[in-house]
């Protein structure tokens, strides 16, 4: 990551920001439905907490990193070690931080981390989210489909590591 990047294990006093960074993620998709502003601050509460509950319950020894940049928090990443790989639960970043390569050079990092143990990384993403080219670019390939999401996968040694991360 760029010098002034780091990742920090989440603490519990870390929720107000978990909570700010998903409203930043999802409010601009609940602010077009024309709801008032309570009405959508308890939305998003609402759907926090159940999301927060489901990857407790599903990931419980998930490891929860808040992404900082000059002492601030500016992202999360979560992921999860499971019998087959690892597995990207989320990574977000607050608005001012996307489209600067640093979700990319989270990924990366990540890749490189299950490369050195030769696990397999695995992520969900939104069907027809932009992320899904991204994910594509740097040599994840779909292995399942949902309604909703599409399952990729990336597996070390298929093609060299350097040949599939973008440029540093």
């Amino acid at each position: 990551m760029p010098p002034c990047f780091t990742l920090r294990e989440a603490r519990s006093e870390d929720q107000s920001f978990l909570f700010r960074l998903y409203s930043d993620v999802r409010g601009p998709e609940v602010s077009a439905w024309g709801w008032p502003s309570e009405q959508r601050e308890a939305f998003l509460r609402m759907q926090f907490d159940a999301r927060s509950r489901s990857w407790q319950a599903a990931y419980p020894d998930a490891i929860d990193s808040i992404v900082v940049c000059d002492g601030q928090p500016i992202g999360r990443r979560l992921v999860a070690g499971v019998s087959e790989g690892s597995h990207l639960i989320d990574v977000a970043l607050l608005a001012p931080w996307r489209n600067r390569g640093i979700g990319s050079l989270l990924l990366r990092q990540l890749m490189e981390e299950c490369a050195v143990r030769q696990h397999p990384l695995s992520l969900h993403v939104l069907d027809g989210s932009p992320a899904q080219r991204l994910y594509a670019r740097m040599g994840f390939e779909k292995t399942e489909t949902s309604q909703i999401y599409i399952v990729m996968q990336w597996t070390p040694g298929v093609r060299e590591l350097s040949q599939r991360l973008p440029a540093r």
